[in-house]
């Protein structure tokens, strides 16, 4: 076990919230989090964040400097001989609050719960890679077990949350949604149209780009976005001048990408930029964001390209459907389906206008429902109530 950071100091009586997930590293749970200490006020809690796993360089996205990062370097399956490694752990923590994220890090209720621990909280933030519609019965069946060990669930989308009452037997009042919030000041358009994006080979103010960033494993599925991008220029070859694609991220699917590309003779009109840090003025260069998910809950990407006052082309899968107004911010497509991808894609190229008021109406929904405040807001509201229920006190705010 490894930890990093500074322990309690002396007399600091802000009650401690633990969040625990798998593994802290690049991606959309963990910006959350990050998001979430950097942006609630330091004097209503003290944080600390455990990986059953690994705690990655991603921390150094966290602002605050009295976070301690713990890693448990556990091996892969259930780590039911880790229950008194983590009862001591919490024994010596003594958080007011271990908050728990997604199924991997379930398992982690029954030492809490032995532990004392006052207020326990699960969070569903998307569906798991071997269960993408929520059918899995075992995977219910593992919820069901630890649902007597949670005393509040937060669900980040109607999906989900649906899914927790329908399928684990959760209580209804158990259960609050709570959004992911977006950093409208990070995230916003460029002034004068969108920008010329460092390396990248296309002049948006020539081509229309059409832009997506994630990770390239399966879930994601960018090779449908690789042949929606193929067959919208089949759609309307006098796209073939305008239209190009822009794919940000790495991973196991980034082969199969470039080889539906190279087979349709359309590599020169698509640029794979590999891993990149400048995500926000990446999306100040695109016209349209594409989301080809086989699943999500709440997509950091969609609300980023949201706020940044883009279209959004996704599949209706998750909670995206939560995020993206049928006709009014974007379009929805059904999953795996390249044909309805590409369709979508050519309308918004052949009516940028249409496509403008579309992404200024997403930027206006960012800013009203999805801001960082009222994501925080919701957290703390839900910290508070427990803590008070539990017969603890939240730090006057």
């Amino acid at each position: 076990m490894t930890a990093t950071g500074k322990l309690q100091m002396q007399g600091d009586h802000r009650p401690l919230v633990l969040h625990v997930m798998y593994r802290f590293d690049t991606g959309g749970l963990e910006n959350g989090i990050v998001n979430l200490i950097n942006h609630m006020p330091a004097h209503a809690y003290r944080h600390a964040v455990l990986a059953l796993t690994d705690v990655t360089e991603f921390r150094q996205r966290i602002q605050r400097n009295d976070v301690e990062f713990i890693s448990l370097c556990k091996s892969p399956g259930h780590g039911v001989w880790q229950y008194l490694k983590l009862f001591k752990l919490f024994r010596q923590l003594r958080p007011a609050i271990v908050h728990s994220r997604n199924l991997a890090a379930l398992e982690v209720q029954v030492p809490a719960w032995a532990a004392g621990v006052p207020v326990r909280i699960h969070g569903e933030h998307g569906r798991d890679v071997g269960d993408l519609d929520g059918s899995s019965v075992t995977y219910q069946r593992v919820r069901r077990f630890y649902r007597p060990f949670v005393h509040h669930y937060m669900a980040l989308s109607r999906d989900l949350g649906d899914y927790l009452v329908k399928k684990v037997h959760v209580p209804q009042d158990a259960i609050t949604q709570a959004y992911n919030g977006v950093d409208t000041e990070w995230f916003h358009s460029a002034p004068d149209g969108p920008q010329p994006i460092a390396g990248c080979p296309f002049d948006p103010a020539q081509h229309w780009l059409v832009g997506t960033v994630g990770r390239m494993q399966t879930v994601k599925d960018q090779v449908m976005l690789a042949h929606a991008f193929v067959l919208a220029l089949a759609l309307a070859p006098e796209l073939q001048t305008r239209m190009r694609l822009i794919m940000v991220g790495d991973g196991p699917l980034r082969a199969q990408v470039q080889a539906v590309l190279d087979a349709a003779g359309v590599t020169h009109l698509a640029w794979l930029s590999g891993e990149r840090n400048d995500v926000a003025d990446i999306l100040r260069g695109l016209h349209v964001f594409a989301l080809p998910s086989l699943a999500e809950g709440i997509s950091n990407s969609i609300l980023e390209a949201m706020a940044s006052v883009l279209p959004v082309v996704a599949t209706a899968v998750g909670g995206n459907a939560d995020l993206v107004l049928q006709g009014e911010t974007g379009h929805l497509v059904p999953s795996a389906n390249p044909q309805a991808m590409a369709l979508r894609l050519v309308q918004l190229a052949s009516n940028p206008e249409r496509a403008r008021s579309m992404g200024q109406a997403g930027r206006q929904r960012a800013l009203d429902t999805f801001s960082m405040q009222a994501m925080v807001a919701t957290y703390q509201s839900v910290y508070d109530q427990q803590l008070r229920r539990a017969g603890g006190k939240p730090q006057h705010h």
